[in-house]
């Protein structure tokens, strides 16, 4: 039996198709003797986090339903070099190897797609010392302009965008504690909601 493939094809705009890569990767597929598993299509540019259709194919990864992943090209899978050395890493856990027909293929059971798979780490390291390097570069700007950088003493975001809730709530009677379970709060942080907006309160609290 031939190995059990996923055929993955991405474009980045509304405007274009699939239909070429599906063309393509289904025919190669055949020519390789692989059993395809499934064809999973999505449209989105390369910097676009939610890839819903890459996650279904992650998954069946992970549960060992496929043994590789078929793309006309590495960039149709990786957002970016570091993205693409992480998912890999996991794929080779999974004995699962991503397979271009143009450029550059890892096949991850060969010594050759380990040492590409190695080469590649090395590259994502240096880039992400080169994002690290601009991101500390502007912030130093931006202190050195007179910038404050981060909360500042007396900013709560999250609690004040809250409050409204929190008061809806213990005006029904509800205790601090499910109220914080509720919204993702701690009780003492409800409490201070409950503090500083106590003149808001419409209705008797209940006994705590």
């Amino acid at each position: 039996m031939g190995q059990r493939v996923a055929i993955y094809c991405r474009v980045s705009t509304a405007d274009q198709s699939c239909e070429r890569q599906e063309r393509d990767l289904t025919a190669f597929a055949g020519r390789a003797g692989y059993k395809i598993a499934g064809i999973y299509k999505e449209t989105g540019s390369g910097v676009k986090l939610d890839r819903a259709e890459r996650k279904k194919i992650m998954a069946l990864a992970q549960a060992r339903h496929i043994d590789a992943i078929l793309v006309t090209e590495l960039s149709r899978w990786g957002r970016s070099t570091i993205d693409l050395l992480n998912t890999l890493r996991e794929l080779e856990s999974w004995k699962v190897s991503v397979i271009a027909m143009n450029g550059m293929t890892f096949d991850l059971s060969s010594p050759h797609g380990r040492m590409l798979a190695t080469f590649l780490s090395g590259i994502a390291e240096f880039e992400r010392d080169l994002i690290s390097e601009r991101v500390k570069s502007g912030l130093a700007v931006a202190k050195a302009r007179g910038k404050k950088l981060g909360r500042q003493r007396g900013q709560r975001p999250k609690s004040d965008r809250l409050a409204p809730r929190v008061l809806a709530l213990v005006a029904e009677g509800r205790s601090y504690r499910l109220i914080g379970r509720e919204l993702g709060l701690s009780k003492n942080t409800v409490s201070d909601i409950v503090q500083r907006n106590r003149n808001a309160i419409v209705a008797r609290e209940p006994n705590r």
